[in-house]
């Protein structure tokens, strides 16, 4: 029976899961990732260290599994809300495979515009 590979890079950590085709868990991870608030209100967190646990998260549950990493047959990903990761402009010009984050990313629970987006939902 062929091994799907599930993997949520969630606020707090990067989950994966092995199951078959028949929807039987075969295998389950987790890898945590930091969260950062420099100021109250603010959430942000490096997209480098969801890439780190996601890797962490995915080599875990392969090794739990006890399979071979050429059996899993498909792969799917799901993520966190709504997120700003800047990039510079050479990850822009190179498929996204060059330069790292230019700042830590702002998260979905970032408050920094609350003020301009209570004004947008009076506006609409």
């Amino acid at each position: 029976m062929r091994l799907l590979l599930g993997i949520d890079v969630g606020t707090s950590a990067t989950k994966a899961l092995i199951g078959d085709e028949a929807g039987r868990v075969v295998a389950a991870s987790s890898a945590a990732h930091p969260i950062s608030h420099p100021r109250p209100g603010w959430s942000e967190q490096n997209p480098q260290d969801w890439w780190a646990s996601t890797i962490a998260a995915t080599r875990a549950v392969i090794a739990q599994a006890g399979c071979a990493p050429d059996a899993i047959a498909a792969v799917g990903l799901s993520g966190q809300m709504h997120g700003s990761v800047l990039l510079p402009r050479e990850a822009l010009n190179s498929g996204g495979r060059g330069g790292a984050p230019l700042r830590p990313a702002l998260l979905w629970n970032d408050q920094r515009t609350a003020r301009q987006c209570e004004q947008i939902e009076r506006a609409v």
